[in-house]
């Protein structure tokens, strides 16, 4: 890239005229607490006002309601509350903030097979549209060098089998990520977590610089930083209890508590401030607040820095009119390209990620190997029926058990899939394509590897066509699995839930299948409440006509010089049985047609799955 790229990059993808003011008035939220069932309140008619350019600083005691207020004026808050907030003197609701803002979470949602520099550049290619490969690269390396992170660029985040980067630098890398997608207001929870004091200045002091040189409003929730970090601050809010003790310029501070407590010197302000208002170890306190913190709260409703600050939110009409705010992102997440994005991505972490498909491959390539060595050259005599029928059901059910492996990359994906939807890159649409076709490759590869190790060694039907239809069957029994854990997962993204739940609904398609008990058995209930959309079930009878339809096998000579045929047909005679006599056995239909029909309903399966796995994103992401 040439050196004017890189000077002009952080120019391109900021706009000055977006973001003049971003202000909030009587924020209020109020919970029912759960032990006394008394109402609670979280935030107490919280204010605020911030110009373009400036950073504030959100601090408090634990308990004291920062992260609350930061997930309120984000409009993520999962708790109903009272309050308006604006942007640019317009009330801003959800939608239109999600275009202008980002949000750092405290807990970091990233992928941790990608590297620091791929996991940046991602980010800018989801919001950044239109920019030239080069101008690109010269922002993502400008943020790297700011952030401290040459060093680390090529090393990847961290996963629980590789490890990556350290704790504080994943910090730096999620304030990075959300910088690169050019918001005009940013939320930081505790952006310095993990961070020495030197890395936590080099971090706010190139924060600081951004929002002074394109205009960008920051309010970061900080707990207890040290003074020429806190010294960078533009504004401070101070929260104690949920109600405000101080907003206004860090410069004045001193100051304005000077005449309430003298603040000693050489003292960290911060320090100082946070055990002013803090009241959880005051033995003196005659209340749940503290007769101190009340007349703190109390002496700031009276201020002059209140009034004023009351002046400002109050002058910005109330009404809401249709922004220009969607305009802030070169980018936008309709953007047909978005797929192709969130493709490319998905493919570096499946070879990248041990725990995403190669454990799979490396398991099921052990799975065949034990499967075709217990069922080994299995004879065509009617003392193999039975066996032949087992290995047929334990293939299908037990390969689509072993899809369980797929849930803990799958709660990754979908935790970034939250955090990058609440900043507006992309919707569930274009995710559930793009985990759809990058996982078509790697389950058509581990199908052949299992399939040509098994099938051969177990001695199923000496076709090129009986093996290629054994392959159709279990690809598709492996892309519904993983289509189902993508469901279950989508509606409880929690680890153990999401394992579990996917356990349960393969044990039941186990059950009412038609092996463990036959259908002429299966009672009603079972029969029609969940084998019909069993997809192991299709799979099975599908594979059993595959072996049986066109095979004939011996039967056993009995002393009076006949034969005994288990499943009896018009070769009796000849001391041999028809493999038809045992899908009739079954109930199993052999017609040429019934075939397509069982892979028209497994299509259908896997569709809907994947509809499913949609819609239950998509609800989840409205409540975000």
């Amino acid at each position: 890239m040439s050196e004017k790229d890189s000077e002009s990059a952080p120019d391109s993808i900021f706009r000055n005229d977006v973001i003049r003011s971003f202000s909030w008035s009587n924020i209020n939220v109020q919970v029912r607490d759960r032990r006394t069932k008394q109402s609670l309140k979280l935030l107490d008619s919280c204010d605020g006002y911030v110009e373009a350019g400036q950073l504030v600083a959100l601090m408090g005691p634990s308990g004291s309601g920062k992260t609350t207020l930061l997930n309120v004026l984000a409009h993520r808050s999962q708790t109903p509350w009272t309050g308006e907030i604006k942007a640019n003197t317009v009330s801003v609701g959800k939608e239109d903030l999600r275009q202008i803002s980002g949000y750092v979470e405290q807990e970091d949602a990233l992928t941790g097979s990608l590297t620091v520099r791929e996991t940046i550049d991602f980010s800018a290619k989801l919001a950044l549209h239109g920019l030239s490969a080069s101008t690109r690269c010269a922002i993502v390396q400008n943020l790297v060098d700011s952030f401290g992170l040459n060093r680390q660029e090529h090393t990847i985040i961290g996963t629980p089998l590789r490890k990556g980067i350290s704790g504080g630098q994943k910090r730096r890398v999620s304030v990075a990520s959300q910088l690169v997608t050019s918001p005009n207001v940013l939320f930081l929870d505790e952006p310095t977590s993990g961070l020495d004091s030197a890395a936590s200045f080099n971090v706010m002091q190139f924060i600081s610089s951004v929002a002074k040189k394109h205009g960008l409003v920051i309010i970061a929730s900080i707990h207890q930083p040290a003074t020429t970090t806190f010294q960078l601050f533009d504004q401070l809010l101070l929260l104690a209890k949920g109600r405000t003790c101080y907003f206004g310029p860090v410069q004045e501070v001193s100051d304005y508590f000077n005449s309430i407590v003298p603040m000693p010197l050489h003292t960290n302000p911060a320090e100082f401030l946070l055990d002013l208002v803090n009241t959880d170890f005051d033995s003196t306190a005659a209340d749940q607040s503290g007769p101190r913190l009340a007349a703190i709260c109390d002496l700031w409703s009276t201020s002059q820095m209140y009034k004023t600050l009351q002046s400002a939110v109050s002058t910005a009409p109330t009404k809401t009119i249709e922004p220009i705010f969607k305009t802030s992102r070169l980018g936008h997440p309709s953007r047909p390209d978005i797929p192709l994005i969130l493709l490319h991505r998905s493919f570096i972490k499946s070879y990248r990620d041990v725990l995403a498909y190669g454990t799979r491959v490396a398991m099921y390539i052990g799975l065949a190997i034990m499967m075709g060595t217990v069922w080994l050259r299995l004879d065509y005599t009617q003392a193999s029926i039975q066996p032949f029928v087992n290995a047929l059901f334990f293939g299908g059910a037990f390969m689509s058990f072993m899809a369980v492996a797929y849930v803990p990359s799958i709660i990754e994906d979908i935790h970034t899939l939250r955090k990058e939807h609440a900043n507006g890159l992309y919707g569930p649409l274009s995710f559930v394509i793009a985990n759809f076709l990058v996982g078509l490759p790697w389950l058509l590869l581990i199908t052949l590897a299992f399939s040509i190790i098994v099938y051969w060694l177990s001695n199923f039907r000496d076709t090129a066509g009986g093996f290629w239809i054994w392959v159709l069957w279990l690809f598709l029994d492996l892309v519904a699995a993983e289509s189902l854990v993508v469901l279950l997962s989508a509606i409880f993204p929690i680890f153990v839930v999401a394992l579990a739940a996917t356990a349960f609904a393969n044990g039941l398609w186990m059950s009412v299948g038609g092996f463990l008990v036959p259908m002429g058995t299966l009672n009603v209930f079972w029969k029609y409440a969940f084998h019909y959309i069993d997809y192991q079930a299709y799979v099975f009878q599908a594979m059993m006509v595959n072996q049986f339809k066109d095979t004939i096998y011996d039967c056993d000579r009995v002393n009076d010089g006949g034969y005994y045929c288990m499943y009896p047909s018009d070769l009796q005679n000849q001391g041999k049985t028809r493999g038809t006599a045992v899908l009739d056995a079954y109930n199993y239909s052999y017609e040429d047609g019934k075939m397509w029909e069982w892979l028209g309903i497994m299509l259908g399966i896997i569709v809907g799955y994947r509809i499913l796995g949609y819609v239950a994103m998509w609800f989840r992401l409205r409540r975000n």
